[in-house]
């Protein structure tokens, strides 16, 4: 697969902040994404926390997702509209982040998830019947039947906090990615409108959860 320039230099960015990072710990404290720091009036934090990682194989994930579906979405809005929906759900993310752990002032996350979710449900919206395949399902699945249960999980995740994960960066990505697609080709209400309305469910389950006072 040939990559777009763009997407080479979103890569080479992720890796050079990335080692940078883990080589040198003053660093990395200073712009990972940290509610203490926000507050205090670094809210740099929120855009530069997307490029760093905690190891080799975080950044390999995040970066192998990218690989994979940055071609789609460049396809179809072009490079600068897919830098901006990257950027677009990179603080979609943390902006999530920020709102639902406001009040824990030592809660701290990293990594490029944010932005690589966000890339994944515009490639999704753009080609829903995509089939993609995952770790104990033999069978290939339709992309929405993924993104719809990987949102799902990820109300869960944030409910039960499982693991080491920040799920609440994710849903903000995907969410970014989500709207900002739509904007840029509305025309997706019209030619995919069950689609569009079924991956809109889960976020509508997230915010009713929210005002509820169930997460």
């Amino acid at each position: 697969m040939n990559l777009h320039p763009v997407t080479i230099v979103l890569i080479a960015l992720n890796i050079i902040v990335t080692l940078k990072g883990l080589n040198d710990t003053s660093f990395f404290e200073r712009y990972k994404f940290s509610i203490g720091g926000i507050k205090a009036g670094q809210k740099d934090r929120m855009f530069t926390s997307g490029f760093l990682h905690v190891d080799i194989s975080h950044i390999f994930f995040n970066m192998f997702t990218l690989y994979f579906f940055a071609n789609v979405v460049i396809a179809y809005l072009g490079p600068v509209n897919f830098v901006l929906i990257y950027l677009i759900s990179l603080v979609a993310g943390s902006l999530l982040a920020l709102f639902f752990h406001k009040d824990e002032p030592y809660y701290s996350a990293v990594g490029a998830s944010g932005a690589v979710t966000g890339v994944l449900y515009a490639a999704i919206l753009l080609e829903p019947n995509m089939r993609l395949g995952i770790m104990f399902i033999p069978i290939p699945l339709p992309a929405y039947v993924l993104g719809i249960g990987y949102l799902l999980y990820s109300i869960y995740g944030m409910k039960k906090r499982i693991g080491n994960i920040g799920h609440t960066a994710h849903f903000g990505g995907a969410i970014g990615g989500y709207v900002t697609t739509i904007l840029f080709k509305p025309d997706l209400l019209i030619t995919d409108t069950l689609v569009v309305a079924l991956l809109a469910i889960p976020i509508i389950v997230l915010f009713i959860l929210a005002k509820l006072g169930k997460l």
